[in-house]
């Protein structure tokens, strides 16, 4: 499974070495390999997701991965979704180190199950995330004892990245107040979809921070190097229009359909060819890093196998029929 992971998603140059490094945590739970300075983060990610799964907290087989049960988000994965949601509606989805810790943990154990196409973060309740809760981190409802920060390791606030970067397609839907840390989360996803209503703000000078969860690497890339750095050293809040007209979400949807527009949103990508899907998204992550004649030399061998694949045919005769297309 992990190797199939790692073929589909990688330039095939890499993917023997990725492999055999794979192998080599399969048998030995601490490798030094693990603290590579050499590994990219996209190596990285195969590294700690293999880690995670050696470390027990997924199980994987052949209906999926099981997930253990957490506190501050809940999990649900089946037929080809992934459904991960911020869980503290009594704080607004503000984010403690736990939260960081355990999104982390699952998703690495859902970048790790080829059988999840499409992972869908929202909030519980009308909020999204608006960033750290900071009344956890000051103390100020726990008598000044301040939130323990065990566990907020710096590989837990890749969270961004591994939304960016794992194999299935990641949809974020901003159903409410999205700000700091939680904005930054946002960022990470493939596509960001709004409810009308939902504001946004970058939020992290205005509690004497410079920020985190990876802002200035993913927010020009989706709006500009400009409205980046205006909305990250203004600090002003946003509406979700605003969001859209700037590209920084797909859809804006009114408040009183948000949930099954979501829904249909979700199902419309569950509909295509789960190995078109996942090859489009491996595509546009290894441009990222490729000279442009070296891309068109990958996705032209991989267009050519797609082409001649069963998915193909099948879509290809549902034209003709007039007819949806029934992938297997």
């Amino acid at each position: 499974m992990f190797r199939e992971w790692l073929v589909s998603s990688f330039p095939p140059d890499l993917a023997t070495a990725r492999c055999s490094a794979c192998e080599i945590l399969k048998q030995n739970r601490n490798p030094d390999l693990m603290g590579c300075k050499e590994l990219k983060y996209s190596d990285q990610l195969a590294m700690d997701v293999l880690r995670c799964a050696a470390d027990g907290l997924v199980d994987h087989n052949e209906d999926g991965v099981r997930m253990k049960n957490f506190s501050t988000i809940n999990v649900q994965a089946g037929n080809g979704l992934a459904r991960l949601t911020l869980n503290r509606p009594d704080r607004r989805n503000g984010m403690n180190n736990l939260m960081v810790k355990e999104a982390h943990e699952a998703l690495l154990g859902l970048a790790a199950d080829t059988s999840i196409r499409v992972l869908l973060l929202t909030g519980a309740g009308d909020s999204f995330c608006p960033g750290a809760d900071l009344k956890a981190i000051t103390g100020s409802e726990s008598g000044g004892k301040r939130e323990d920060d065990a566990g907020a390791s710096v590989e837990a606030f890749q969270v961004p990245a591994l939304l960016h970067d794992m194999p299935a397609l990641t949809i974020v839907a901003v159903n409410g107040a999205c700000a700091g840390a939680g904005f930054g989360w946002a960022c990470g996803g493939d596509i960001r979809v709004a409810k009308a209503g939902a504001m946004f703000n970058t939020a992290f000078l205005n509690v004497a921070v410079a920020g985190d969860m990876g802002v200035p690497w993913s927010l020009p890339r989706l709006v500009g190097a400009a409205k980046a750095r205006e909305w990250s050293f203004f600090c002003e809040k946003f509406s979700a229009e605003e969001a859209h007209a700037a590209g920084l979400v797909a859809r804006v949807y009114g408040a009183d359909r948000f949930d099954a527009e979501v829904e249909q949103l979700v199902q419309s990508f569950l509909e295509k060819s789960p190995t078109a899907l996942r090859t489009m998204k491996s595509h546009y992550l290894a441009a990222e890093s490729m000279t442009f004649s070296r891309f068109i030399e990958l996705e032209t061998e991989r267009h050519t196998r797609i082409v001649g694949g069963k998915h193909a045919a099948e879509a290809f005769r549902a034209f003709m029929e007039k007819r949806k297309p029934r992938f297997d």
